[in-house]
């Protein structure tokens, strides 16, 4: 993309009414805008990440077996009678809207009621099971705050996976790679270092659940840590001295034993995932016939991922006092080709030619080829924060290299043209 045609530009100063550092930094660098507290459209930029974000979790998520699809975001009100949830006083976060004939409706906040009705007509043997769908869908969810930018919002896109098991051993195993996959996720995405599987409240649904917490002092969650187990635990379920004897009983059924924690620490929670029981199949009536005949309930889960809250945690955690720092994976051009343009026009007649070479050879491009001081496209590319830049200044030309920097690093090279396009050759993850 050349930069000149881009629509979007950078800005000095996010809206006044913005506090999150994560909402301020993309909408200054044109990633996202801001229509109203906790509602964001995706700009050109924005989208790029947020599609590769979605497309790291795919791949992970296809890989344990899901099975994509999309439901629809209008809910049926006695569905969700069924479950007892439409009620607000048991879900508090309900837009409730009415069809023209005063049919009530809900826009989904999540989707276990749905996904459970629908499988009535696909799971009725235990030769249908086990079951694992997911979507990338957005949810509405009327949150009484809504200050922490894209990481908290009233409109934004989770990927939810539901899975349906025979029996509570396969179940288990499969929350077990579910949880696996999910460290696989942030470790692609450069979070993996800062990232723990987090134990917390399970609600109604069960016991426990697992959260994965990013430790950030924009963090919402306060979390203690077991650096040794590299596991932590949520202040909900732990009270900062000791943990009670029903605590400790729920800890010691899943492996741990004895634990020694630090913190407390400021964390945003990333993912959950929880074990569903039988909770929806009995209200559903979602039963199977086993091998012995019996009619049993189907156990499910259910595991969460927003990759909005992921674009904004990254945001948060891996930018500087410049800007944005993408990690490759998922920025939105891996190069951000720079022109320092001369009178006599070489400069861009050369870089012109580069930006071709390098689109042809399948290397995702920023070229800013836009008539502007240095100081102003150095500036920008710091805050857009593409992984590697490019620089051509008629100094350059003369010397027959290209000034090559590492965003992350800040590190400075001058490397041949041939030298630049192996470099962008090499894979990425």
């Amino acid at each position: 993309m050349r930069q000149s045609f881009l629509f979007t530009k950078t800005r000095k100063e996010a809206p006044k009414d913005e506090v999150a550092q994560n909402a301020k930094l993309l909408i200054r660098a044109g990633f996202i805008h801001k229509e109203l507290a906790g509602v964001y459209s995706y700009l050109p930029l924005g989208l790029r990440v947020m599609e590769k974000i979605v497309e790291v979790i795919r791949e992970e998520m296809n890989a344990i077996g899901g099975q994509e699809v999309t439901l629809t975001a209008l809910q049926d009100k006695k569905v969700w009678e069924t479950s007892g949830r439409w009620d607000d006083s048991v879900l508090d976060v309900w837009f409730k809207t009415k069809l023209k004939n005063d049919t009530e409706l809900g826009l989904g906040t999540t989707h276990e009621e749905q996904l459970t009705a629908l499988m009535k007509d696909y799971i009725a043997s235990y030769r249908d099971l086990p079951r694992y769908v997911y979507q990338f869908q957005t949810k509405f969810r009327n949150e009484t705050r809504a200050k922490s930018g894209i990481m908290r919002g009233r409109e934004f896109l989770m990927k939810d996976l539901y899975s349906f098991s025979a029996d509570q051993e396969t179940h288990d195993a499969f929350y077990e790679k579910t949880k696996q996959a999910y460290s696989r996720i942030f470790a692609r995405l450069g979070l993996g270092d800062r990232t723990y599987v987090t134990f917390a409240s399970g609600g109604s649904f069960s016991k426990y659940s697992h959260e994965f917490q990013t430790l950030s002092e924009s963090g919402e969650d306060i979390i203690y840590i077991d650096k040794k187990q590299n596991i932590a635990i949520n202040k909900e379920v732990y009270n900062g001295d000791s943990l009670s004897t029903e605590e400790a009983n729920n800890l010691a059924s899943v492996g741990i034993k004895s634990v020694n924690l630090e913190g407390p620490f400021k964390a945003i929670e990333v993912g959950n995932i929880f074990s569903l029981g039988t909770r929806f199949s009995d209200a559903f009536e979602l039963n199977f016939v086993a091998q012995d005949g019996s009619k049993k309930p189907v156990i499910m889960g259910s595991y969460g991922i927003g990759p909005g809250r992921l674009m904004g945690t990254l945001a948060e955690v891996l930018s500087d006092e410049n800007g944005l720092v993408w990690p490759e994976v998922v920025a939105p051009f891996r190069l951000h080709l720079i022109a320092l343009f001369d009178k006599e026009g070489k400069v861009k007649a050369y870089t012109d030619v580069l930006y071709e070479e390098l689109t042809e050879q399948g290397v995702e491009v920023l070229y800013d080829d836009r008539d502007q001081r240095a100081g102003e496209k150095f500036a920008d590319a710091d805050l857009i924060g593409i992984p590697y830049r490019a620089i051509v200044s008629d100094k350059t030309l003369a010397e027959k290299v290209v000034e090559f920097k590492d965003r992350k690093t800040g590190e400075v090279t001058k490397v041949s043209e041939t030298q630049l396009q192996k470099m962008l050759a090499k894979k990425t993850d």
